[in-house]
């Protein structure tokens, strides 16, 4: 990890981009664009080095998808997903977007209640992909706090068609054929607020990741535990011993090493703060057998903030967090850190790509 990295910051009051040396000063801060918006994530384009993709939310003016190709100068709005009249679903939150790999690149955009959309392009008109609704265990879901949201979306990078989502409350899924058909995941998961917890689906899933490099490994971070599993999600075993909680939103993977992850434990479902009034990220090197708190050059003392699900992330140039509070730190080893100069709104998603020369 190390050299100059972009990071693309959503907050609810806008998207931000910050660009500097990871773990180091001498960053600069660009924005706030699309201000007074709910910003739940924003994706940098494969495609094009000065795009990226803003998924919007407004108590008024509703939801939106806003592209820009000039890096944050200026942004155009993109068609919205649409369920078809008589579908029985209207549209909530935009969630979570993800582009899978190319050529002929498909985009997967999941939204609250439960569903997923697909298209060629976030320019181009979204198709939904009903596998998930038809699926007999969708009987099973329920709204959690945050509402049926269908907020992860991993793409295994061999194979276009191999999907995986995550729904709160619904639990984890698989596609084999590109989303027309679905398997749950969730065997060996504990779900301690299930009537049946070895039941199929149900599962309250905050945050789910699949390692680039060996995509059969996937981490999550449930309601109740870390988990992983090594075989596409047929089986999970639990990770959680050595962490405080069993408790948190995020999970990151280090994309050069399939063993080493960070998460960033919280003290309960009621309290939904970092634990102790530490920000403390926690790292493994052996696949979850052991973990150590990485605090240097966090706040250890009175911080009594919450990263959400998509506030940690990482790339080949380092990792990066960002805050309930608005703060922002990043790191080039996943050990120390170093805070990214502003005090933004609340922190909903981060987004890093590297980039050899910075942004100015």
């Amino acid at each position: 990890m190390g050299s100059r990295a972009e990071l693309w910051i959503a907050t609810k009051k806008g998207v931000f981009r910050a660009s500097g040396p990871p773990g180091g000063a001498g960053w600069s801060l660009a924005g706030p664009w699309l201000a007074g918006y709910e910003v739940y994530h924003v994706a940098p384009d494969p495609d094009d080095t000065s795009g990226a993709v803003a998924l919007t939310n407004h108590p008024v003016w509703g939801q939106h998808v806003f592209r820009t190709s000039t890096a944050g100068r200026s942004w155009e709005m993109a068609p919205v997903p649409a369920f078809p009249p008589g579908s029985g679903h209207r549209l909530g939150t935009l969630w979570h977007l993800a582009a899978g790999p190319g050529p002929a690149r498909r985009w997967y955009l999941g939204v609250d209640p439960g569903a997923l959309f697909v298209a060629d392009d976030p320019g181009a008109p979204w198709t939904w992909v009903r596998g998930l609704e038809e699926h007999p265990t969708r009987a099973l879901w329920r709204a959690a706090k945050g509402g049926l949201a269908l907020h992860s979306i991993q793409i295994d990078p061999t194979d276009r068609d191999r999907l995986y989502v995550a729904v709160s409350a619904g639990g984890c899924y698989r596609s084999d054929d590109g989303g027309s058909s679905w398997v749950p995941i969730n065997v060996g998961i504990r779900a301690a607020y299930l009537p049946s917890p070895d039941g199929p689906a149900g599962h309250n899933p905050h945050a789910l990741r699949l390692h680039p490099a060996r995509p059969e490994r996937l981490y999550r971070q449930d309601h109740c535990g870390v988990y992983r599993t090594d075989d596409g999600g047929d089986n999970w075993v639990e990770i959680t011993a050595g962490l405080p909680s069993d408790f948190g939103y995020v999970v990151a993977l280090d994309p050069g090493d399939a063993d080493r992850a960070w998460v960033i434990p919280e003290e309960s479902s009621h309290m939904r703060c970092v634990c102790d009034g530490m920000l403390r990220v926690f790292e493994t090197r052996d696949a979850g057998g052991t973990w150590v708190p990485r605090t240097e050059g966090l706040p250890q003392r009175n911080a009594y903030v919450s990263v959400l699900r998509d506030g940690l992330a990482t790339n080949a140039a380092g990792v990066f967090l960002g805050t309930s509070t608005g703060q922002v730190y990043s790191s080039a080893d996943g050990a120390s850190w170093a805070r990214i100069p502003g005090d933004l709104p609340p922190v909903l998603a981060v987004a890093p790509r590297s980039s050899p020369t910075g942004w100015t």
